[in-house]
């Protein structure tokens, strides 16, 4: 009994301390049941804090990524989700503000956190306003405060201090949980079957709880996969942008080092921060270079040749705040480049704060304009010269013809008196010589009647380099490099044989010790380019021939003078200086072109390009006719009384009959009365309200078929285009002899065949004796 109540007691007892081991694992697993689900609370409760630190993290990082996409490319998309992000983040920080409210600490330092995270929003969007402004100033200057990056340092350590905490909670709190659940199995074991119900129950709510941190976890994890990939979206985006930023950049570098012009950007202490390829060739620049070594390398004068002094350089005053706008400078290299000729304009460049920081001076190449500019006045200058001279050989010519006319009547008459002969002779030869002047300077004016023809250019070449040899001596030696199949040239045969004799004595006089004449022809053809760079000339086809010699050469100020008329570099007395002059006429009159070409010490070379053979077929000249006398009534207009009186004299003693009239109204007058004539003799150049060739078109209207023979100094658009006579016109130039007046006279009244237009050509005149090219 003792062992039944024994063992009764015993079960009871066991019974009991099963009991009361199962009231205690009871209320242990309920306790550590409590404890547990406490502690999956706080662990959930700190997941969610940790879920909305990272929410305001990204949503910062959100407004930072569009502002800069906004920066960079000024995109409204940018804005408008930097505005609707920097909305929501407020919201987002309430809610960790409510979150951590249980934690003083936490909640001190998201107090602290709200003014920064405030600050930064704030200047992002000051950043992104100056951005849309285009106030790059403004924007540097913000920037350069570092105001934002403080505040976001800042922010980042409140974030990351919240974080820390958290972590370090989750961690103790993750650690208390499994502490729990562990001494809930240890109970449940050494209970045995007991606790089994109960350490099922513990083990099912420690899965459970561990299962809700795994889910937990899981969705942080895949939250912040999903803000990596955002982040790397972004970055992708970023990346675009900057690779077209650095497209324009490579495009914008492009353009800077292939401008013409050359750029320098200099500091306040002259040294140079940029520059281009362009700045190499204009100025000799080199890397490492301050403005002051491309100051040593070069020599910098104004226009008139004085050199610019160190206060008056364009960079000097350009950093003293002046604006600079094409000012025209000669560069003169030390190392042997060529001089150029350049247009400098600058401006000073500031800082944010206004103050001058440098400098930016652009160098424009206008030696080719100026040159350009430099052909067109010597061109104005030598045309206005020729309008000058054409006037005065009018009027000269016509006391010409006076004289030479009436010397030939006195030298008739003086036959029997060799003294007064002599002395008669004497004045004829200097008015021989006034002739030959005369014409020098209707052919630099452009006024004498050309009458050009086909000519073989080769042929004419060989010719005159035969009557070359004994006129220029033996010692110059004369040789010639002909192209085969040059085109033939469409000029003035006489002409073009006194331009290149009056060349050969010029290269003559300037080898007084001997040389070389070089005589070439050859078929070429100006380019465009070539016209542009010489306003005067006209593209296309043109027979070229040059004289060279091996001379003295001249220098460029005489070179630029060699074509003006009466210049001439010899003594008093030794020249007139028309020779190059009368060939630029001629040559420009024949629709050619001429350049000359020299050197000091190298001698010179004299270019002439002449129209080419037209497909005209060329007449004939007439052979020479005798000197007849006529019975016929001649009008004889003329407005000079001296030369009226002398033609009419010339005329009655060849036989014929004359009627005078003083200009175009009387001579119109007796036209309209009926008087009788045979030919009209007219002057060119009348008063009376109607030119020489306006009354010869009236008296052929008014009575057909009347014979015509015009006079005149020097001829004008009137019977001359192109410095060519027009078809039909009988011309007969003063000064002129009676013999030719007889002919002139005969072949306008049609009696002589050939050319109507064709006169006698004398030999042209000899060049000066000692004429030396100008």
């Amino acid at each position: 009994m003792r062992a039944l109540r024994a063992a009764f007691l015993s079960q009871r007892l066991i019974v009991g301390i099963g009991l009361a081991v199962l009231l205690v694992i009871s209320a242990a697993s309920i306790a550590m049941d409590v404890r547990s689900r406490t502690d999956t609370a706080w662990v959930d409760h700190t997941l969610d804090v940790l879920n909305k630190i990272a929410d305001v993290r990204l949503l910062i990082r959100r407004a930072e990524s569009a502002a800069r996409g906004f920066a960079l490319t000024n995109d409204e998309n940018f804005a408008r989700e930097f505005r609707e992000t920097s909305s929501a983040i407020p919201e987002t920080l309430a809610d960790l503000k409510k979150a951590v409210s249980d934690n003083d600490d936490e909640s001190r330092l998201v107090a602290s956190t709200e003014p920064l995270l405030s600050r930064r929003l704030a200047i992002i969007a000051e950043l992104v306003r100056l951005q849309a402004a285009h106030d790059s100033a403004g924007r540097t200057a913000l920037i350069s405060k570092a105001e934002g990056r403080v505040a976001m340092d800042k922010l980042s350590a409140n974030l990351d201090s919240l974080s820390a905490e958290e972590h370090r909670l989750l961690a103790v709190r993750s650690a208390q949980s499994d502490w729990s659940g562990k001494v809930l199995l240890t109970t449940d074991l050494v209970g045995v079957l007991l606790i089994l119900i109960l350490a099922m129950y513990l083990i099912r709510g420690a899965y459970l709880s561990n299962r809700a941190l795994a889910t937990s976890l899981t969705a942080a994890r895949a939250a912040n996969e999903s803000l990596e990939a955002e982040v790397v979206a972004q970055e992708e985006h970023i990346g675009a942008v900057n690779e077209v930023v650095r497209h324009s950049f490579s495009v914008m570098e492009n353009t800077f080092n292939t401008i013409a012009e050359a750029v320098l950007v200099v500091d306040t202490r002259g040294d140079i921060l940029l520059t281009n390829p362009a700045a190499e060739r204009l100025l000799g620049h080199r890397d490492d270079m301050s403005i002051a070594d491309l100051w040593k390398i070069n020599t910098f004068c104004e226009t008139d040749g004085t050199t610019i002094q160190p206060e008056n350089r364009p960079y000097t005053l350009a950093l003293r705040g002046q604006f600079l706008d094409q000012r025209e400078v000669v560069v003169r290299p030390h190392d042997g480049r060529k001089q150029v000729r350049v247009s400098v304009s600058g401006r000073p460049l500031r800082d944010a704060a206004g103050k001058i920081s440098g400098a930016c001076l652009v160098v424009h190449d206008i030696t080719d304009l100026h040159e350009a500019e430099r052909k067109l006045q010597q061109a104005q200058k030598l045309e206005a010269i020729g309008k000058l001279t054409g006037g005065v050989a009018h009027d000269f010519n016509n006391m010409l013809t006076v004289i030479t006319g009436t010397m030939e009547v006195l030298m008739d008459e003086l036959q029997g008196n060799p003294d007064a002969l002599q002395t008669a002779a004497l004045v004829g030869q200097a008015a021989e010589r006034c002739t030959e002047l005369i014409q020098h300077l209707l052919a630099f004016a452009r006024k004498q009647p050309l009458r050009p023809r086909n000519i073989d250019i080769n042929t004419a070449i060989l010719d005159i380099a035969k009557l070359l040899r004994p006129t220029l001596g033996e010692q110059i030696e004369i040789d010639a490099i002909l192209e085969d199949d040059v085109a033939e040239a469409h000029v003035d045969s006489s002409q073009l044989a006194h331009s290149l004799v009056n060349m050969a004595i010029n290269s003559r006089d300037a080898m007084p010790e001997g040389g070389k004449l070089l005589l070439e022809t050859r078929s070429v053809v100006l380019d465009e380019a070539y016209a542009r760079a010489n306003p005067d000339v006209t593209s296309g086809p043109y027979v070229m021939i040059a004289v060279s010699d091996s001379g003295c050469g001249m220098p460029p100020e005489v070179c630029d003078q060699a074509f003006d008329p009466f210049f001439t570099t010899k003594g008093v007395g030794k020249g007139s200086g028309l020779g190059l002059s009368m060939v630029y006429g001629f040559v420009k009159q024949s629709g050619g072109h001429i350049k000359i070409y020299s050197e000091p010490g190298h001698g010179t070379t004299i270019r002439l390009y002449l129209p080419p053979a037209s497909a005209v077929e060329e007449a004939q000249a007439i052979a020479g006719a005798p000197v007849l006398r006529g019975g016929e009534a001649i009008l004889v207009v003329e407005d000079d009384p001296i030369v009226r009186d002398f033609v009419m004299a010339q005329l009655r003693s060849l036989g014929y009959r004359t009627i005078a009239a003083a200009d175009s109204r009387e001579a119109l007058s007796c036209v309209q009365s009926g008087a009788p004539f045979d030919l009209l003799f007219t002057d060119v150049i009348l008063p009376g309200g109607m030119s020489g060739r306006q009354l010869a078109d009236e008296t052929e209207r008014l009575r057909p078929g009347t014979k015509v023979l015009f006079t005149s100094g020097y001829t004008d658009n009137a019977i001359v285009h192109h410095g060519r006579l027009d078809e039909g016109v009988v011309l007969l130039s003063k000064p002129y002899r009676k013999s030719d007046l007889a002919r002139m006279v005969r072949v306008a009244l049609g009696d002589l065949s050939g050319d109507v237009g064709q006169q006698p050509i004398a030999q042209p005149p000899q060049p000066d004796k000692a004429q030396r090219r100008a």
